[in-house]
C-alpha cells in the first residue's frame, strides 16, 4: 500500500467535519473519552503552536453523479474532535479557570493562527471497510492482544483511572510486592485496584463488569475521592498492624481483596472497633485451616465453603460474596 503524507490547514478538516464531508466517528472505532483536562491541555498545545502526531484518513463514500464525496478519521478521531468543540463553543468542553481563552476571545490575528495551524494528515486512499478496519488495529495494536483493562487505559485518562493509579502505587502494596512486573506491564495492578474501590462504594459485582462505567462516570472529576482514600489508609494501616506473617494466603490478590473489602465495611462505613491483635490471630488461624482443608478430617463450614470460592470462579459476584460473608463472620466475632 502506498500512502502520502500532506500538511493540511486546520480550518480543512474543522469545516469538513461541519459539512459532514469528514467523518470523526467511523463504527469501527472504539469511543474515545478524554478527560476535560485532557481536552485543555490538547488545545494549549496547538495554541502553543506545537506539533501533534500525523492523523490518519480514508476516502469514503462517493456520489458517481455529484462527484461529492466524504472522507474517514481512520486515527486521530479524538483530537481533532477535540479541537471541533474548542472551535464551536461546544458544551462538551468545558473551559474554566482561565486555562485557555475561548475560541470567541481571541483575537482576529489568533483565531487565523489557529485555524491555519497544520496538521499532519496520511492519506491511505480508497479502502473496504475491512481494510479500513483492518489498519486501524494495526495502527492501534501491540505485540499481544488487550485485555480489558488496557482497553479502558486507552479510552479514559480521567480522574477516576487515576485515582486507581494511586492507590495501585499505595507503599502498602508495594512493600509485600502485591504486584507483579508482568501485572504492571498489563494493568492489572490498576484493574485490581479499579475494582477494589468500585466494591467498597458499591458492594460486589462480577469480574471487572463495573469498571467501564465507574471510568466513564467520575472521568472528569472523582469527588468522593479523598473520603475514600481516607478509608482505604485506614484499613491498610490496620491490616498492616495485624502483623501476618510474610507467607501467610492473606497476601494473595482474592484473598486480599475480600479482607480489604470487608475491613473497609467494618471499620469505615459500621464504625467498628477491632482489636488488631484477637483480629489477626483468628484470621491467621483460619487462612491456615483453608490451607489444610484437604487434608483434614472435618473441615470447619466456613473454611470449606471458602476454600470452595477461591478454587473456582474465583472472580464471580456470588464467589466474591459468599468469601466476603465468611470475613465478615470473623471480624463480627472480634468487634466491639
Amino acid at each position: 500500500m502506498q500512502t502520502s503524507a500532506t500538511n493540511k490547514r486546520l480550518r480543512m478538516l474543522l469545516t469538513g467535519i461541519r459539512d459532514e464531508t469528514l467523518i470523526p466517528n467511523p463504527h469501527f472505532q472504539r469511543r474515545l473519552v478524554w478527560s476535560n483536562d485532557h481536552k485543555v491541555a490538547f488545545i494549549a498545545t496547538v495554541l502553543d503552536g506545537l506539533p501533534f502526531p500525523e492523523i490518519f484518513i480514508s476516502a469514503g463514500d462517493v456520489n458517481p453523479d455529484t462527484g461529492d464525496g466524504t472522507e474517514l478519521i481512520v486515527d486521530g478521531q479524538q483530537r481533532i474532535t477535540t479541537l471541533y468543540q474548542y472551535f464551536t463553543a461546544s458544551t462538551e468542553l468545558r473551559i474554566t479557570n482561565n486555562t485557555i481563552p475561548a475560541y470567541r476571545g481571541l483575537t482576529d490575528e489568533k483565531k487565523r493562527e489557529f485555524l491555519e495551524y497544520e496538521v499532519v494528515v496520511r492519506d491511505l486512499g480508497p479502502l473496504t471497510e475491512e481494510e479500513t478496519r483492518q489498519i486501524f488495529h494495526r495502527i492501534n495494536s501491540t505485540n499481544y492482544s488487550l485485555n480489558a483493562m488496557e482497553v479502558n487505559n486507552s479510552r479514559f485518562d480521567g480522574a477516576f483511572k487515576r485515582f486507581a493509579e494511586e492507590i495501585a502505587n499505595h507503599s502498602f502494596f508495594q512493600r509485600r510486592k502485591i504486584f507483579t512486573s508482568l501485572d504492571g506491564r498489563r494493568m492489572n495492578d490498576i484493574r485490581f485496584a479499579l475494582t477494589l474501590t468500585i466494591t467498597v462504594m458499591s458492594g460486589y459485582f462480577r469480574r471487572d463488569d463495573e469498571n467501564e462505567r465507574y471510568l466513564d462516570q467520575y472521568n472528569d472529576d472523582f469527588p468522593m475521592g479523598g473520603e475514600v482514600r481516607d478509608g482505604f489508609e485506614a484499613v491498610f494501616t490496620f491490616i498492616d498492624e495485624c502483623k501476618f506473617p510474610a507467607k501467610s494466603r492473606v497476601w494473595q490478590k482474592a484473598d486480599l481483596f475480600t479482607l480489604i473489602v470487608e475491613l473497609y465495611r467494618t471499620l469505615v462505613y459500621d464504625k467498628r472497633t477491632l482489636p488488631p491483635a484477637d483480629t489477626a490471630a483468628k484470621l491467621i488461624s483460619f487462612y491456615e485451616e483453608v490451607e489444610g482443608v484437604t487434608h483434614a478430617p472435618i473441615p470447619s463450614p466456613g473454611a470449606a465453603e471458602y476454600y470452595r470460592r477461591v478454587r473456582s470462579g474465583i472472580n464471580d459476584r456470588n464467589s466474591r460474596i459468599n468469601r466476603g460473608e465468611v470475613i465478615q463472620g470473623l471480624l463480627t466475632a472480634t468487634s466491639s
